[in-house]
């Protein structure tokens, strides 16, 4: 009898155990059936481009001839190359100071547009528009703006005020710094917004607590809003290393890398090497470079991220 009577308990047991492993096979299954999509086009399109492009910087492609490989020569030669030394001196120059510009710019903006009334948010949506709009459209736009006569907007100020025509793109000297300025502009609002959700999860009795105690603004920013909105100046830095390293399309539509290369950079370097020189061994190994250093900044901006919060 007790045999009998246990023996529909382990089966209703052993169902309920296979019921529920069924359940929690189908919630494991559902969100990659979701991401499958997305992960089929970033391994055509991403990752698959991105292994071949590893692969070829070994070789010397010679189409319809046969790829030979070199190994390392490509690497040396890239590397060895005056014009790509220049290139990564302009990179660094571009990067920082279209980064720590649009950092600083964006936390202004976000200071005074911060706020809940309706006219804050209609400006900060026209605030918004630069990072929105195609780098293309933009530099053309800027183009405009530096036309080198009297004609261009700029230089119609300067006129006003009893300067210039000035040669902004045509310049060497003025060139990069240029470029820099229309990086900034274009960055600045993507920034903002990012510092704008650090901003408000501020705690406002802090703020409260600081007015009484006579703390001035300097003090506020820097003990009080900065420490507590530091994760999103994080992202913004992390985020900001990686576009300056990789910036292209704003030189190539701007100046094109020139003039004289002063604007050259390491992505127009290696676009000009492949698709002007055919190289492409060449224009592979300075992409895998620059990969790389992306990488190796990327992870010492998060482990400088994680050290500063363990504190």
């Amino acid at each position: 009898m007790t045999a009998t009577a246990t023996a529909p308990v382990a089966r209703r047991g052993l169902d309920k155990k296979a019921v529920g492993r069924r359940a929690f096979n189908k919630k494991a299954v559902i969100p990659w059936l979701f991401l499958a999509p997305g992960l089929l086009l970033a391994l055509v399109f991403k990752f698959w481009p991105m292994a071949k492009g590893i692969w070829l910087s070994f070789f010397d492609v010679r189409p319809f001839l046969g790829d030979q490989w070199i190994g390392l020569d490509n690497y040396e030669r890239v590397l060895s190359d005056h014009r790509f030394q220049d290139a990564i001196g302009h990179t660094l120059i571009l990067g920082i100071g279209q980064s720590f510009g649009a950092i600083l710019l964006g936390f202004a903006l976000a200071l005074l547009l911060e706020g809940q009334a309706r006219s804050l948010k209609i400006l900060r949506t026209a605030v918004f528009l630069p990072a929105v709009t195609a780098t293309a459209v933009v530099g053309e736009l800027w183009r405009l703006m530096y036309y080198p006569t009297s004609d261009g907007l700029l230089n119609s100020g300067l006129h006003l005020l009893g300067l210039g025509p000035v040669q902004f793109l045509d310049n060497p000297d003025l060139a990069l710094y240029s470029t820099m300025a229309m990086g900034i502009w274009i960055w600045a609002p993507y920034n903002m917004v990012i510092l704008l959700a650090g901003l408000a999860g501020v705690d406002r009795s802090l703020y409260e607590a600081a007015a009484m105690d006579g703390v001035s603004l300097w003090q506020r920013l820097r003990w009080v809003t900065l420490p507590a909105i530091r994760p999103a100046l994080m992202i913004v830095l992390t985020l900001a290393t990686i576009r300056g390293l990789r910036v292209f399309t704003e030189v190539y539509v701007l100046t094109g890398g020139g003039p004289a290369g002063s604007t050259d950079v390491w992505m127009t370097r290696a676009y000009t090497l492949g698709f002007t020189r055919n190289d492409i061994g060449g224009a592979s190994a300075a992409s895998v470079v620059l990969l790389c250093v992306t990488l190796l900044l990327t992870v010492m901006v998060n482990y400088l991220r994680k050290r500063g919060e363990a504190r």
